[in-house]
């Protein structure tokens, strides 16, 4: 690891430390701007006017609608993910105060997008801007990547890689760790099963085809499968859920001829996609066989700039060895910042980690203030001091990772 000049840690303190006050002002306005499920333009646009007052260049949105901020001219390219939507607040009198404008009680932000993920940004750009100012991208190329996640984990990624040429080397993804370094994640597969029947009047029930019962063997072997999946030592067992249940009738006088059921199915190492859904099919009873199928879902729905990047809907688990240099660089990084024993671990729920690790086999680990427990809830939120802290770790990893060899 690196022997950095005794000076550059308070410095980098001193420097975070002046623009409290800025970095949080800016957090609450990415909050109070709504951005829900990849309608993300209005919020890009305010983090676009920050990368430029900030002294970014190539500022700029990608065909999909994600916005970039470049800064260096090294040869190595590293990236920081944010993605800057939110899922939506559902309804809102439910909620114990307005969730865009937010409230700062003991510390702590509470606001959607508070803690799930828009924490990351501002410290991101700060940090970055702070790493140039103090001559520390030396060899580095370094991208700020405010993008879309929440409808489909990587497609943003993808997009930028595929369509937009930018392969980056590095990857440091902004979702809350609680100022951990996370090394991986499982992964997940999308699946629907649907069952077809034959309608008649419900008067006349016997002579239709009900397809809603022909599921019902289905939803129980699901049920109970959960916790029959295979576990891993590091990223713990496969779970199961079937989250969304549809019928398709003429009347509610009618029995239904179609029955849809969507499942999210996380996959653990150890499991594939195809496994995953031989699973699905073996629950079918014989006699339904040929009347019930199981299929993956494809993702193709247009981004707000009317950009469509059709993919299917499999998210592989990935994780990094504990002793990789990037996970090393990212303990380092906090050991210097605040002493201790850093912790490395790894999330529960997905990220676009599994596009950049998982697909493209890029070098990722995650890092941000905040807890995944509050994530997608009326608890969304981030303790400001570690919003603030944060910054110094963008801020400093460059350093760190070029004294390790990356």
């Amino acid at each position: 690891m690196p022997s950095l000049p005794p000076e550059l840690i308070p410095t980098i303190q001193a420097r975070v430390a002046e623009r409290r006050e800025t970095l949080i002002t800016f957090m609450r306005e990415l909050c109070a701007i709504p951005s829900v499920m990849g309608r993300i333009g209005e919020v890009g646009q305010r983090v676009a006017a920050e990368m430029r007052a900030l002294g970014f260049e190539d500022v700029r949105f990608d065909k999909m609608g994600n916005v970039l901020g470049r800064v260096g001219h090294g040869p190595k390219i590293l990236l920081y993910d944010s993605h800057i939507d939110t899922v939506d607040v559902g309804d809102v009198k439910e909620w114990p105060f307005d969730p865009f404008q937010g409230k700062v009680e003991d510390g702590v932000l509470w606001a959607r997008g508070a803690g799930d993920e828009k924490q990351s940004t501002p410290g991101m750009l700060y940090g970055l801007a702070l790493a140039r100012d103090l001559g520390l991208l030396d060899g580095y190329t370094a991208y700020y990547f405010g993008n879309m996640e929440e409808d489909c984990d990587g497609i943003a990624c993808h997009a930028l890689v595929e369509a937009e040429g930018l392969k980056p080397d590095l990857v440091v993804v902004g979702e809350p760790t609680e100022m951990k370094v996370y090394r991986g994640h499982k992964g997940r597969v999308e699946l629907k099963v649907v069952a077809k029947g034959r309608s008649i009047h419900a008067a006349s029930n016997q002579l239709g085809d009900n397809a809603i019962y022909k599921m019902l063997p289905i939803l129980a072997g699901i049920r109970d499968l959960n916790d029959q999946l295979h576990t891993d030592p590091f990223l713990g067992q496969g779970r199961i859920t079937a989250s969304i249940i549809e019928s398709r009738t003429p009347s509610l006088n009618a029995v239904p001829d179609e029955c849809t059921v969507y499942i999210d199915r996380r996959l653990t190492f150890g499991e594939t996609q195809e496994q995953a859904l031989a699973q699905i099919e073996a629950l079918i009873p014989a006699e339904h066989r040929d009347a019930v199928k199981v299929e993956k879902l494809w993702y193709d729905t247009p981004s707000y700039t009317g950009f469509v990047f059709p993919v299917d809907k499999y998210y592989p688990p990935w994780a990094l060895p504990e002793e990789h240099p990037l996970v090393q660089a990212g303990l380092e990084t906090a050991r210097l910042l605040w002493g201790g024993t850093p912790e490395t671990g790894k999330l529960n729920f997905s990220t676009n980690g599994t596009y950049w690790a998982g697909k493209a086999n890029i070098p990722t680990i995650i890092f941000a203030a905040g807890s995944e427990f509050t994530a997608h809830s009326q608890k969304d939120q981030v303790p400001l001091a570690d919003l603030v802290r944060a910054t110094e770790w963008y801020a400093l990893l460059p350093a760190v990772l070029k004294g390790s060899g990356l």
